[in-house]
């Protein structure tokens, strides 16, 4: 009797048990996995972060795939604040620079102009004073012939008209020192090209400021409606790249560059001239790398710049930057550079720093290449085209 009840309260134990089970199972699949979040809306120092699942005995573990592959439901991360586009500059229209570096020009060569007033407005004009012209037009960079050539032509008017009237003297040396520089050069920017974009590759030393006048020139064209590229072949220079894409950017230009320091310059230039055909741009500015005019291995690999960039189009403008302080040196340069790429226009950069403007005359007369460009400041809109009267009014103005 005894087995037998011990025998029955065995049974309905199990069969309890048996219930108890049944019924959690049934508990668990009242919430399926795939309507419960990973983590709650409200998180606190205990809950687990995003990424994290349930095991099949109800462990968190830990996901074996990137939080970014888990769903979006599940990660209500605040939005992220849009990045403020840089602002992009309005550069300076060419007329009131125009007038603004006129001034600063002035300012620099007055001397210039000054001593030479002085000395042709004297009662008497010896051979003493001749040659105190001739030495103060050496002095300013004019150049032997050139100073020569004005000399003779400035004696023969002083002697046949005999006026020592400060205005007139001032007037004759105007008219003459306007033929020196020559108005008949085409000074104007080769810009525009038929069905493709122009393209200006910029030479010159080291030290000269040729990413600067790159830059500058950028903004010139973009105040004048040009849609501009920038290339970045000085590859060779630490932060070059760097500098010369700030320069765009503060414009909204964008400039081609190579990721690798030290790629090769010709490869860049073309990157930059095909991504301007694509884009249908106006003008390719290129930014080559300074050298020295007296390292033949170097000029021969500008020389190669160019050639490779012919390959996709035809070099519109190669403009060599000079320094206005360097004087006679940067004949050297200049006549240099031109043999190796056929030079078609100079930038004469520092000008407000010298008092040497006959660097222009020099410059033309040993090349037969205009000036084109003058940079008189550090500001960002101080570069200007070239023009041969407002150059001459300045260098003699009171």
């Amino acid at each position: 009797m005894e087995t037998s009840v011990l025998i029955t309260f065995i049974v309905l134990a199990v069969v309890l048990v048996g219930l108890v089970g049944t019924l959690l199972v049934s508990g668990r699949k009242l919430t399926p996995k795939k309507t419960r979040r990973l983590y709650p809306e409200t998180r606190d120092a205990d809950d687990q972060p995003p990424g994290a699942a349930e095991g099949e005995d109800g462990d968190t573990l830990v996901a074996d795939r990137p939080a970014a592959e888990a769903p979006e439901a599940a990660v209500e991360a605040p939005e992220a604040e849009a990045e403020a586009a840089p602002a992009v500059e309005t550069p300076e229209p060419v007329a009131s620079r125009l007038a603004r570096l006129r001034a600063r020009l002035v300012k620099s060569n007055n001397v210039f102009g000054k001593s030479l007033l002085a000395l042709l407005s004297r009662d008497e004009i010896d051979e003493d004073v001749w040659e105190e012209i001739e030495e103060t037009l050496l002095m300013a960079d004019l150049g032997t012939d050139s100073t020569m050539e004005l000399v003779d032509t400035l004696r023969e008017r002083v002697t046949v008209e005999g006026s020592k009237d400060p205005q007139r003297v001032r007037a004759m040396l105007h008219e003459e020192l306007v033929k020196l520089i020559d108005p008949e050069f085409d000074r104007r920017l080769t810009v525009t090209a038929d069905g493709r974009p122009a393209v200006v590759l910029v030479v010159g030393v080291n030290g000269v400021g040729k990413t600067t006048t790159v830059g500058k020139l950028a903004r010139v064209l973009v105040a004048e409606d040009k849609d501009v590229i920038l290339g970045a072949a000085d590859t060779f220079r630490a932060a070059a790249a760097e500098q010369l894409t700030t320069w765009g950017s503060r414009v909204g230009v964008p400039t081609v560059s190579s990721d690798v320091e030290g790629a090769d310059p010709a490869s860049v230039a073309y990157d930059a001239v095909d991504k301007g055909t694509e884009l249908e741009t106006d003008v390719v500015l290129v930014d080559t790398a300074g050298r020295l005019q007296n390292k033949a291995n170097l000029m021969d690999e500008l020389g190669k710049v160019k050639r490779v960039v012919e390959k996709k189009s035809e070099v519109d403008e190669v403009l060599l930057v000079l320094d206005a302080t360097t004087g006679q040196n940067g004949l050297n340069q200049a006549k240099v550079f031109s043999e190796a790429v056929n030079v078609t226009g100079i930038v004469l950069t520092k000008l407000d720093g010298t008092a040497r403007g006959g660097i222009v005359v020099a410059i033309q007369k040993q090349l037969g290449v205009p000036v084109k460009l003058i940079g008189l400041g550090e500001g960002p809109d101080d570069l200007a085209p070239f023009d041969t009267e407002s150059f001459v009014d300045a260098l003699l103005e009171d």
